[in-house]
């Protein structure tokens, strides 16, 4: 697998710091990196990313910050999930599309185009960050289809990223 591309990196000042920190709790809906974090921004080919004390921590994908999947094991959040059944859980950690009859349960906030990410329903484990293709009432029918597009999951390029 290539390795995951950055430019321009550079640190935030700390109005942009409060700013990405403000808009994680409100999506996310607890607290998680810390205001006095050191962050720095860089581009990749799909999406920025946060280095979070050198750590790829969160991304910003469509306009929106959304924790990496270390960042999700590190402060898990309450909302944007999407869990899906043991059946399921080896493709969606190998980078497929979660598909509508997977799905256990979700976050009823979820509408068509939100950053979410998908954890296994035994554990409660994260398993990929992706874009929800439905409105949650939608991906509650359980109907044949592609409902969360995978953008990052266990294993991929932003996963295995070292400083």
């Amino acid at each position: 697998m290539p390795e995951l591309e950055l430019r321009n990196r550079h640190r935030l000042k700390q109005k942009e710091v409060k700013k990405v920190v403000e808009e994680l709790k409100l999506l996310l809906g607890r607290d998680s990196i810390p205001l006095d974090a050191t962050i720095d921004r860089a581009s990749a080919s799909d999406y920025d990313v946060f280095f979070v004390n050198n750590q790829i921590l969160a991304f910003e994908i469509n306009g929106a910050p959304f924790l990496t999947l270390k960042g999700i094991l590190k402060w898990p959040p309450e909302r944007m999930f999407v869990e899906v059944d043991e059946g399921a859980v080896k493709f969606v950690a190998n980078g497929a599309d979660v598909m509508g009859p997977g799905i256990v349960s979700l976050d009823n906030s979820i509408k068509k185009g939100d950053v979410v990410f998908v954890r296994d329903a035994k554990h409660k484990r994260p398993l990929a960050v992706g874009l929800a293709l439905k409105d949650a009432e939608e991906i509650a029918k359980k109907e044949k289809g592609k409902c969360v597009k995978n953008i990052h999951y266990i294993g991929d390029k932003l996963w295995n990223y070292e400083v």
